[in-house]
């Protein structure tokens, strides 16, 4: 039993597990499985795919997490942001709805699970990291757009081509306006309307089978299909389809890319809502194996007829708030689709199209994250900017290219970061030990003679120029001639031997000029280093200090000693001159 519980978490979390237990877990898969029938089946037409197909994801799929997931309440299927980059990463190759269509679906599908499984097998969660919230704010706020006019041929009652453009879709609906058709837009707007007041005012209500019940009835009752109201018409009930799908590495080499960032994106989703309801249920997620768990599902989902999924919001939500303790809920509200599928689906012949847009669209529209644009505007801008630049991105150029815009833009401001990190001058606090930086800190006061500085990064070949530019300008700046200089390295964590060779450069370019160089704080890690490449030696071990104060008190004695020595710093000219007393070329070169 033990084996099987490092195998398959779902055990582990059964200790204890009694009647109680499963009651809640029993009507957390039932008000899930409710919510989530009516929404398989819109997302699966977002993604340009026949309804069954949604449910198909929300069968299997749901049994495989459960097994193998480390939390309690995610509730994994069919998302919005996943089914529009299924839909502009298939829709360029193949018909919507077409047998080829599902095909392809199919393999990327499969494709994800693998990268999923790949990564939490190589121990890779960490990749994550660099989809910084900014960037997956920009990046969904504009896919909740492109989504919800994406739907307004499905209200409107209007054929249209498929685009992930909003300027084309809103183009290609004004040249339909006089092919509208009016019941169509009636029951859109009225199921708009039901599930907002029902959101507002009866929470608890499952809305979306409320208003998918009431639509059908109407659009059967009054025959409204023969006056244009598209519906749903037969679909394919049974099992699951199983079957492998076929593996063209041609389509393999068009779908990499979309694959690789839904494995991304659909993980970050998922990790970052199931932390929240583990975090209120006080237990612990492993970031590896919920990579292993997702994986499995999209390879799950893949060989049983589904499409791409994940871990939703809202539905997890739900499942939490109905009382879900165990991956149970999630194996109920699988059986649940089951049996939908097997006997239930004569139901939805007449459900009207227009009522799964207006799911859709109510769904979506809380991913426009004003919220955030607010905080970061409070918070920081600089990160703002990355917002608005992933969220112009992928309305203007699409939505892979908008995620991969995103992506690079925040990566390539982290490297601009770390080659140019923030540098202080420090200065002595009155009456203490210790030392601040003195634009932070008027009152911090410099020793005469000496120059105390702090890099607050890793020095590594990247920073090395900057470092070396910040100290000839300061040191051109001391009218009154700097005899030493003292490095603050207790914020330097790591020093690669590029860094070294720097340090050995401006030990030897200040040793010319008449500066010595003291070092304080040196983390033993990076001590390491400097001892192996030699430099702890030719420095001489009397110039390091475990104190910054240390260091500047000794530092001002030879600053005292060397009073009467005129001390060579670099000085900014429009023509160098010649001799000893110049900027060492290292030096120079950065100016």
């Amino acid at each position: 039993m033990e084996r099987l519980r490092r195998i398959f978490p779902l055990f582990e979390s059964l200790r204890g597990y009694d009647r109680g237990v499963f009651g809640r877990d029993a009507m957390a898969g039932l008000t899930t499985a409710i919510m989530l029938v009516p929404q398989a089946m819109a997302y699966a037409m977002l993604a340009g795919l026949p309804p069954e197909v949604g449910l198909y994801a929300s069968m299997l799929p749901l049994v495989a997490y459960a097994l193998l997931g480390t939390s309690r309440q995610l509730a994994v299927g069919p998302v919005a942001t996943d089914s529009l980059l299924v839909a502009s990463a298939i829709a360029p190759l193949a018909a919507a709805g077409s047998p080829d269509y599902i095909a392809l679906a199919l393999l990327l599908a499969l494709m994800v699970g693998v990268a999923q499984v790949a990564m939490g097998v190589f121990r890779l969660g960490f990749l994550v990291n660099f989809l910084s919230q900014p960037v997956v704010s920009g990046f969904t706020s504009a896919a909740a757009l492109i989504i919800g006019f994406g739907q307004l041929k499905h209200l409107l009652g209007v054929s249209v081509p498929r685009s992930s453009y909003v300027h084309e879709m809103i183009g290609d609906v004004m040249v339909q306006l006089e092919q509208v058709n009016l019941p169509t837009v009636l029951i859109g707007v009225a199921a708009i309307a039901l599930l907002v007041g029902l959101k507002r005012w009866a929470p608890r209500v499952p809305r979306a089978l409320v208003v998918v019940t009431l639509a059908t009835l109407v659009v059967w009752g009054f025959d409204l299909h023969t006056a244009g109201v598209a519906i749903v018409g037969q679909l394919q009930g049974g099992a699951p389809p199983f079957a492998f799908p076929d593996l063209d590495l041609a389509r393999v080499s068009e779908l990499l890319p979309t694959a690789a960032t839904l494995a991304l994106i659909a993980f970050m989703e998922a990790f970052g809502v199931a932390r929240v309801f583990a975090r209120q249920n006080r237990y612990d997620l492993d970031a590896n194996r919920e990579l292993v768990a997702l994986g499995a599902s999209n390879v799950t989902a893949s060989l049983t007829g589904g499409f791409p999924i994940t871990g939703g919001f809202s539905r997890t939500a739900v499942n939490a708030q109905a009382g879900a303790r165990t991956g149970v809920a999630a194996l109920v509200t699988a059986a649940l689709v089951a049996l939908t599928m097997l006997f239930l689906t004569p139901l939805f012949e007449y459900l009207p199209k227009a009522v799964l847009a207006a799911i859709i669209m109510t769904a979506v529209i809380g991913l426009v994250d004003v919220r955030e644009v607010r905080r970061l505007w409070k918070v920081k801008r600089s990160d703002l900017v990355f917002l608005v630049i992933t969220f112009v991105a992928t309305l203007g150029l699409g939505i892979q290219q908008g995620i991969a815009v995103g992506v690079a833009t925040s990566l390539g401001w982290l490297v601009i970061k770390t080659s140019r990190p923030h540098t202080a001058v420090l200065g002595r606090l009155p009456g203490t030990t210790n030392y601040k930086n003195v634009k932070n800190h008027p009152s911090a006061e410099r020793t005469a003679g000496v120059l105390a500085l702090r890099m607050d990064a890793r020095l590594y070949f990247g920073n090395v120029a900057h470092l070396k530019r910040i100290l000839n300008a300061e040191l051109g700046a001391e009218h009154d001639g700097c005899r030493a200089v003292v490095v603050d390295a207790s914020s330097i964590n790591d020093l690669d031997s590029s860094g070294a060779t720097a340090l050995e450069d401006l030990r030897a370019d200040l040793d010319a000029q008449g500066v010595t160089l003291l070092l304080a704080c040196v983390k033993h890690p990076v001590r390491q280093v400097m001892a192996r490449a030699g430099f702890c030696d030719r420095l001489g071990e009397d110039h390091f200090f475990d104190d910054v104060h240390a260091a500047v008190t000794q530092a001002g004695k030879i600053a005292c000693a060397r009073k009467t020595t005129p001390a060579r710093h670099p000085v900014a000219s429009a023509v160098p001159a010649a001799g000893p007393a110049n900027v060492a070329p290292q030096l120079m070169e950065t100016v």
